[in-house]
């Protein structure tokens, strides 16, 4: 019997979850803020603790995460709707570098050292805080950097080069399978597939771990 009521509970629990996770937990995986942190891993806590507690049914395992769901997904709606109501849940950035120069009073908001802003720019392939000319902590605990002009890298612009178009890469075979369907969409066939992997010598689909198109570029393709 408590194999069968543990099951239950399993199942139950399972499946909520996968809804309310699909419903308001994509916020909490993508843009991870303070709040939707915590709220996570009380989630979590809710669920778990409520499987294995002898005295508490299913009933209560439903309710607990249905009303903990429906407060996640009210503080997400009003976050959306309501200016007021964003600045409270999510928080607002914080300018620790401006104009070039390293903002003390910020740096103590946001109880951070110089050692930590330095690891924090390190992270985004800067290493001296003089190539710097704005830097703003962002709610989910990244930094965003804008570089002063002659540490920033050049483009095609700074030449004037010919731009080149930006096309998306198609994978046309994963893991020895033809995936007909983009090839379908690109506008070729069978045929066409055979001769672009022959150019590669490759004369067998399954000897293929992947293979991509590029209008620009051609085909890649990466045997096993």
């Amino acid at each position: 019997m408590k194999f069968a009521h543990l099951s239950i509970e399993l199942i139950t629990g399972f499946f909520l979850l996968f809804f309310i996770v699909k419903i308001v937990g994509r916020k909490i995986i993508n843009r991870l803020t303070p709040f939707t942190y915590i709220a996570g891993i009380v989630f979590g806590e809710i669920l778990g603790n409520a499987l294995y507690e002898d005295k508490i049914n299913t009933f209560y395992i439903v309710f607990s995460m249905c009303l903990w769901g429906l407060l996640l997904f009210t503080v997400e709606f009003l976050g959306q709707k309501l200016l007021f109501f964003r600045g409270i849940f999510e928080g607002k950035p914080i300018a620790l570098i401006k104009n070039g120069a390293v903002d003390k009073e910020a740096l103590k908001k946001a109880r951070l050292n110089i050692n930590q802003l330095q690891s924090l720019l390190r992270e985004r392939e800067t290493f001296s805080v003089r190539e710097v000319a704005f830097c703003f902590l962002e709610t989910n605990g990244k930094i965003s950097i804008l570089k002063k002009a002659k540490y920033q890298k050049t483009t095609v612009e700074d030449f004037n080069l010919p731009e080149k178009p930006i096309c998306v890469p198609v994978t046309l075979i994963r893991d020895g399978k033809v995936l007909w369907d983009e090839i379908q969409d690109l506008g070729f066939n069978e045929a066409w597939l055979r001769d672009q992997l022959q150019s590669q010598n490759v004369t067998d689909y399954k000897d293929v771990f992947i293979a991509e198109w590029h209008e620009v570029d051609g085909i890649f393709v990466q045997t096993y």
